[in-house]
């Protein structure tokens, strides 16, 4: 187990364990298999396999990742369903009250007729997943981009703080099929706090929709990561989930070129912008042979040699279209000393 799919599971969603035995030959029904279920919490976004050193033991660590609780490091013990939270950071609201506790682990119920174990949450009072739902809320939309494809957009907001028109930051990657980080940020809890939208969109070229979908935002199609980025910065605007004249892209790497892309066609849409490290010269950066390029790199966005990926190349390339006399948005971007932007 590596990845769940990179959106939110709804609240139902269970987490698996099977008593597969060695001496089954063919087919066998699932109730025969003896399943132990463990409910995950909800707005799920990222499943990662700890270390598991230990090939004999019947405990797996993983983390779980979400919009709205900071990842929660848990053992679940695939044999009974107990499972127990050994690792996850504290929260303060208002310096005073602590959002949860360092740990929590529940029990399995009796099994039923049905041969079904499930490792049931609800009766216990310290068994229960360390959410911020209480104070954080997360909402899911699917957004139409320019073609009509739905482009999967997410948004976190302070229940209390939260206003029509918020000012809102958008955050997207869209490459080398990556998973979009949509994991609880400290640092972003101060933006919450103060009436902030932090939105997340799951543009093409990026992770969770198999391989079609990192394709088709990749190389020659690397427009459709930029047009789905648009449609949602759209969207958030024509919703009314953020203020018109208050909307920040956010992105790193690969992820400065999409929102660098999206402003120099729309700066009209956007008030400010973070770039992390972006790649935004991408036609100088790819014809220079000693940068320290991979090969996957001329697959994401191009081989310039290649003259039509050259023309597609200098079509998003950031550098290459600045508009003269365009309004930009203030931009803060930050670098190192080995940067290949």
């Amino acid at each position: 187990m590596n990845y769940v799919r990179d959106l939110a599971l709804p609240t139902s969603t269970l987490f698996c364990s099977l008593n597969i035995a060695t001496h089954l030959q063919g087919p066998a029904h699932l109730e025969n298999l003896h399943p132990c279920f463990l409910p995950l919490p909800n707005h799920v976004c990222q499943i990662q396999s700890g270390p598991n050193y230990d090939y004999y033991s019947s405990i797996m660590r993983f983390t779980i990742s979400s919009p709205v609780m900071p990842d929660a490091v848990v053992d679940y013990n695939l044999l009974n369903g107990n499972w127990n939270i050994v690792l996850q950071r504290n929260v303060l609201v208002e310096r005073s009250k602590t959002l949860y506790g360092f740990a929590s682990s529940v029990s399995t119920k009796p099994q039923n007729s049905k041969g079904f174990h499930v490792a049931d949450h609800a009766e216990s009072s310290n068994g229960t997943w360390n959410e911020l739902t209480e104070f954080y809320a997360c909402e899911y939309y699917d957004v139409s981009s320019g073609d009509g494809v739905m482009v999967p957009l997410t948004v976190v907001y302070s229940r209390r703080h939260k206003q029509e028109g918020s000012p809102a930051l958008l955050h997207g990657h869209g490459a080398y099929g990556e998973l979009l980080d949509k994991r609880w940020r400290s640092e972003l809890k101060s933006l919450l706090d103060r009436g902030w939208v932090v939105a997340y969109a799951d543009v093409r070229g990026g992770g969770g929709f198999g391989r079609k979908w990192h394709h088709d935002g990749m190389r020659l199609k690397k427009q459709n990561s930029i047009m789905d980025y648009i449609s949602c910065s759209e969207f958030l605007i024509e919703k009314g989930i953020a203020h018109k004249h208050k909307l920040a892209g956010w992105g790193y790497s690969a992820g400065g070129l999409l929102v660098a892309s999206a402003i120099n066609a729309r700066p009209d849409l956007f008030r400010a912008a973070i770039l992390k490290a972006p790649f935004l010269d991408a036609v100088n950066t790819l014809l220079y042979p000693i940068l320290p390029l991979n090969p996957v790199d001329y697959e994401e966005f191009g081989y310039p040699l290649d003259l039509e990926d050259f023309l597609a190349i200098r079509k998003y390339s950031p550098y290459e279209n600045i508009k003269k006399d365009a309004l930009y948005p203030s931009v803060l971007v930050t670098s190192s000393f080995n940067t290949r932007s």
